[in-house]
Parts: C-alpha cells; structure tokens; sequence
C-alpha cells in the first residue's frame, strides 16, 4: 500500500513513493528513497525556519556598528558600492572614466573615505551603470538600503507569480515564501548588494511567455541577460539546438538593442572601453574570482579541484558540453515546460564560466517547478531523487566555505544530479505522456489546504 504524509511539501516530502517502486530503484539506492521519506512538511518548516532566524540574525547583529564597516571589517553593501560609484562618475560627467580602475578608485575615495583599501574593477556594461544614476544622487547608505528593498521586492515578486501558476503548491504558500526568504541565493544577494534579481526577473518574464504562447517575448527577455552574458550562455547553445528560431530572433533583437542603445547614448569611446575590458577579463581573474568557495559552477568546481590550469580548463569544457547535451535532450524530448525550463536553468548555473552564490537565486524558478511537478508526479522515475536532490541543491550552497579545506563544492555536485534528474523525468513523461503540473483550469483539492496546520 501507499503510505501518504498530510503534511507532504510540494516535490520534497509529497505522498511517499511506494518501496516497490521499481522505477525508482532503477536509477536511485534505496538508502536515498528513504532519506527523502525523511523529509516531511514539519521538518521542513522547523529546517527552513532556524535557517532563516541564523542567518538574518547573525547579518543584522554584523551591520549593527557605526560607520560604514560591519563588525568583520567589510564593506555595508558590499558590490553595491562599485555600483553606486559608477553611478557618481556617470553623474559627474565623467563617463570616460567608467572603465579606468584608477580613475575608478580615486574617485571611491574622494566620495566615501571610509572605503579606502576595498576597490572594484568596473566589468559592466554602461547602460548597467547608467541604471543606478538615480541612486547616486542619495547618500550611500540610503541608497544601498533602497537598491536592498528593490532586490527584495523584485524576488518575492518573481516568487510569488511562480508559486501562483504552480497549482500543487497553493496550498502551501506560507512555506514556499519562508523557503525563499532563507534561501541561501537570496540572502547572499541582499548581502552583497549585487544585480541578479534582473535576472531572475528576466528568466520569470521568459517562462510566462513561453506559456502564453509568445516565444519572441520569451526571446527579448532572455536576450536582455546580455547584461550578464555568462546567465545567457546556456540558454543559447541549448536554443539554437532545439532550433527555437522566434527565441532566438527575440534574444538577438534584445541583445542589439539594448547594446545599440547603449553606444547611441555614451558615444563610441565608452564602448571601446568596455570591450576592450570584456576581451581582457581573463586577465582580471584574480580580481574578480578571490574566494572560489563562493562560487558554485562547474569551472570554479574544477578550478578548486584540479590545480593545473590546462587539465581543469579540459574538464570544465567536456563537463559543460556533457551538461548542454543533457540540456538540450530535455528540451527537445518533452513537451512539459516546467521540466524543459528548468533544465535550462540548472544548465545555466553548471555552466556559466563566472557565477557567485548570489547568482543561484536564479534557480528559484526551477527549484519552484520542479517542486510543482514532483507533487503532480508522485509515482514518476523521478520523483525519489527530486525530493533529495531539491533539499540539495537549497541547503547546498551552505557549505560552500568547507571547500576551502575538501576543494570540493558539494553544491556543484547537487546540481549536476538534479539534472540529470530531470533528465530521468523528461525521459518517463515523453514514455508515458505525463500531463503538466501546472495548468491554468487545474482546481487543487481541499484536504491539501489544512497539510500545514496539522
């Protein structure tokens, strides 16, 4: 018989899979399909619950000091700062300076004095820059504390309209919102001060398109990554495999646009520059890659594994290109966007050649999802290793400083499995003809609402 969990969370600790599922002891040892048994709604709240009171804790007591330095020496703000600098210069005029590290510096100093001894090599593009103009004109601290409740706002946001379309998740909306508040991706972008909520909300805009049908919206949105281009690397080789050519079409207008806007408006000296620093970057590796524990794709994986430059470079490529297959065989094989899409996104995260932990709050959307989709799919090949994999790739990131001792990032590790669990699953659904988890006419049952308050 099958045992069920009235507390079951969405694609974690749902209705338990039967132990003579022979599907899932085709792909998963038993040990795991038990350890994801283990994983119920209470747990999860309880888990989710302390992560979330450690972690906003410690970070508030760590900004309770005077000054412009927490209580560990850093920065309040920490990259924010580089933008809010570049805003000032662009204010000031002095856009030719944008992307002159000394120029940069001196005027960091002469602003914020307090600040000297941290700097920032400028690698944005200048119509980045030109969106925190406005900031600039406040005093840094109101500034950072504003572009703070932006990245919250737009965050929730994008969490709040996935866990909407994502019926098996309804009834649990209270915890889908505790689990994105403690999530480590979201609380590393709030304390960085970083721009990936762009992001975030681009990969959101592309995935409602595509379910509505308008794979040329879904194009412009992704192709606006180029903001970011390592986040659109995946999403263009996968794309132009699966010949989405309207997608395409979309990504390229985005891309042309918003560059050509850019030279339109700072004229072709700054962008000289700028592409003279984004064909360099290699050369400011150092600078931009010191803490290779924070970082969680599969070139910083073999960067802290392998010492030897040439032989990690070679892994990272045969790696990637074995992860974009995988990427691409979702997309094509099945027709189920929420499995597709988030192939996609876990194959953006493995790998984008530059991605800090702040970067993972695009995984939300898939995390969401995937969730979604292993409620609906209770008894699917994939479902076992979901659970497991899910909590994974969440708690994961965590650990990330033990790499500094292991040279071995787990996250990493997590997130390949995960896909190759959604490989498992596009694979059974295009067998079998699984239907969507998320669809527009679907009702959730009532007895799912009371799951929590049990």
């Amino acid at each position: 018989m099958t045992q069920k969990s009235e507390g079951a969370v969405p694609g974690i600790s749902d209705p338990v899979i039967p132990r003579t599922a022979g599907y899932a002891k085709a792909w998963l040892p038993e040990i795991f399909v038990r350890a994801a048994r283990l994983l119920t709604a209470r747990r999860i709240v309880l888990h989710a619950s302390i992560l979330a009171i450690v972690i906003w804790s410690a970070y508030g007591i760590d900004l309770a000091t005077p000054g412009l330095r927490d209580r560990a020496g850093n920065l309040k703000g920490a990259d924010f700062l580089h933008f809010y600098i570049a805003g000032r210069l662009l204010r000031s005029g002095e856009a030719k300076s944008l992307y002159d590290p000394v120029a940069h510096a001196a005027y960091q100093k002469a602003v914020l004095p307090e600040s000297a001894g941290t700097y920032f090599v400028p690698m944005y593009g200048p119509q980045v820059y030109a969106m925190f103009e406005p900031l600039a004109s406040l005093p840094y601290t109101w500034a950072a504390i504003i572009w703070a409740l932006i990245n919250f706002s737009v965050c929730f946001a994008c969490c709040y309209a996935l866990w909407r379309k994502c019926l098996q998740l309804r009834p649990y909306g209270y915890l889908a919102m505790l689990l994105a508040a403690a999530y480590p991706g979201f609380f590393s972008l709030i304390a960085f001060g970083q721009s990936s909520a762009l992001a975030l909300a681009l990969f959101t805009v592309a995935f409602f398109a595509l379910q509505a049908g308008k794979p040329f919206v879904a194009g412009l949105a992704i192709g606006s990554l180029i903001y970011k281009p390592q986040l659109g690397l995946a999403a263009a080789v996968i794309l132009l495999a699966a010949a989405e050519w309207k997608i395409v079409a979309g990504a390229v207008t985005a891309a042309v646009a918003q560059l050509g806007l850019a030279w339109a408006h700072f004229g072709s000296e700054v962008m000289r520059q700028y592409a003279e620093v984004f064909l360099r970057i290699g050369r400011a590796e150092p600078f931009l890659e010191p803490k290779l524990y924070q970082m969680h794709s599969l070139r910083s994986f073999w960067m802290l594994l392998i010492p030897w430059r040439t032989l990690e470079t070679a892994l990272y490529l045969i790696s990637a290109a074995i992860m974009l297959t995988i990427g691409i065989t979702c997309w094509r094989r099945v027709a189920d966007l929420p499995i597709r899409y988030a192939a996609l996104l876990v194959s953006t995260v493995l790998v984008a050649p530059h991605l800090w932990i702040y970067d993972l709050v695009i995984l939300a959307p898939a995390l969401l999802l995937l969730g979604n989709w292993a409620l609906g799919h209770p008894n699917a090949i994939a479902t076992p290793g979901l659970r497991l994999l899910l909590y994974a790739c969440y708690a994961l990131p965590l650990l990330g400083p033990l790499a500094i001792f292991t040279r071995l990032q787990l996250s990493v590790v997590a997130f390949a499995g995960l896909l190759w669990a959604i490989w498992i699953a596009s694979n059974k659904a295009s067998e079998i003809g699984l239907q969507p988890a998320v669809e527009a006419t679907e009702k959730v049952p009532r007895r799912r609402k009371k799951a929590l308050r049990r």
